[in-house]
């Protein structure tokens, strides 16, 4: 297997942990994406929404938090190919987790996840094996952003993440830094994102970041086609997209937990594959890089 198969299926797997930081303050969210493809007429909308419901156990601050998040995604495809592209522009997730949390010793927190997400562009009726994936994770949380005796606030996250994406299970470590280093400045070190944000009139925010993003869906229908350049037939099971970008970032606090917000990027990593049941790529869909636009409303707690 390629070197650039590992390090792509690294990347696709690394994308699961952008939920992290949903599970850890976000309730809510609706969020809409918009990533053309340069030198095509191609392009990828997503809609995401996701809500969860912290239950408080006992008096120790240890919660159960189940949630639900939906993602409809409108691959529009228009390059040429010779293989039927009907039903393969419209993908969709749906993903049910449960989570609990509690404290322990010397301000730190423990959280743990599972959850089961079904992901396909369900040509069928009903769903099959092949559409469902499972993730898995913990954490160990130490906050001092709300410590009146810091000077300047930090939060460390460490932690692993287990998922059946993409066929090769393994876990993959997640790390996270947080730190306010001067008034109104601070910054996030770590994977998926990292950034460097300024605070100015109190409810607005500007970032610079770096972060994730992408998706990987069953195909219900396999897509079987003869390779040209190869000269070999080939069948495509399953079609994923990994992306790294940078840009800029815009957050307003409407109210003390509502927050409108929008990025704007280039990538710099673009990677949309068909590949086969053994995870292998049989088709590059795109790989320029492109503009990308994402804009949104949370509820954080």
């Amino acid at each position: 297997m390629s070197y650039h198969y590992h390090y792509v299926l690294l990347l696709a797997m690394l994308i699961f942990t952008t939920t992290i930081r949903a599970q850890l303050s976000d309730l809510s969210r609706i969020e809409y994406t918009f990533f053309p493809q340069r030198n095509s007429d191609n392009s990828f909308r997503r809609l995401r929404i996701f809500a969860k419901y912290p239950v408080k156990l006992n008096d120790n601050e240890s919660y159960l938090v189940p949630g639900i998040e939906y993602r409809n995604v409108n691959f529009i495809y228009r390059d040429e190919t010779t293989f039927d592209i009907n039903g393969l522009e419209r993908f969709s997730s749906l993903e049910a987790s449960l989570a609990y949390t509690f404290k322990l010793k010397n301000n730190w927190r423990f959280a743990a996840q599972a959850g089961a997400i079904a992901a396909s562009n369900f040509e069928k009726e009903g769903l099959n094996s092949e559409d469902i994936l499972f993730t898995g994770s913990f954490y160990f949380v130490k906050n001092k952003k709300e410590d009146p005796n810091i000077n300047k606030p930090w939060r460390l996250i460490l932690g692993l993440r287990y998922s059946t994406n993409a066929g090769r299970p393994f876990p993959l470590p997640f790390i996270n830094y947080y730190r306010e280093f001067r008034s109104n400045w601070s910054f996030v070190l770590g994977v998926p994102k990292s950034n460097v944000k300024y605070v100015f009139k109190k409810k607005n925010a500007l970032q610079v970041f770096t972060t994730l993003d992408g998706f990987f869906a069953n195909i219900q229908n396999n897509r079987n086609f003869f390779d040209l350049v190869t000269s070999e037939q080939k069948t495509a099971s399953n079609i994923s997209m990994t992306i790294v970008l940078s840009g800029l970032g815009y957050e307003r606090y409407l109210t003390n937990h509502l927050m409108l917000y929008s990025y704007a990027g280039f990538t710099v990593i673009n990677d949309i594959r068909l590949r086969d049941n053994d995870q292998e790529d049989v088709l590059t869909i795109n790989d320029q890089n492109s503009l990308y636009i994402r804009a949104g409303l949370k509820l954080k707690i």
